[in-house]
């Protein structure tokens, strides 16, 4: 079940960075260049669904380890918190959750160290 979550979520992040990356070279309110905060944000959603896709294969091949799960679940949050975040205050015009952007940061930094420890432990077998 988890596999599918996170590799579902990370096509899904994939393909709406793409869409919003075509959205803003064609928007007006855009002629000018896309503001340095918001293609940062896409750049990131970008890595970090291909992210969300390494973690579902990984936990398709080595099975849902607590690690796994809470580095998929720590990528979905700081793919909510910190890009989707950035794209509806830029584009949306909608600032209420401003102050979870670093939050949303540090949900990744804290979902990469938690996915090499996952991936570092051995399996129930004893293999490395």
């Amino acid at each position: 079940m988890f596999h599918r979550l996170f590799s579902l979520s990370g096509a899904l992040f994939a393909a709406l960075s793409v869409v919003l990356s075509a959205a803003l070279a064609h928007l007006p309110q855009f002629a000018s260049g896309v503001p340095s905060m918001v293609q940062s944000a896409l750049n990131l959603q970008q890595f970090h669904a291909l992210a969300l896709l390494l973690i579902g294969l990984a936990i398709r091949l080595i099975g849902p380890t607590r690690w796994l799960v809470a580095a998929g679940a720590l990528m979905l949050s700081g793919m909510l918190l910190f890009s989707m975040n950035i794209h509806a205050r830029h584009l949306l015009g909608w600032d209420a959750l401003r102050a979870l952007v670093p939050w949303g940061g540090s949900c990744w930094i804290a979902a990469w160290c938690v996915l090499a420890v996952g991936l570092a432990r051995k399996d129930s077998n004893g293999r490395d």
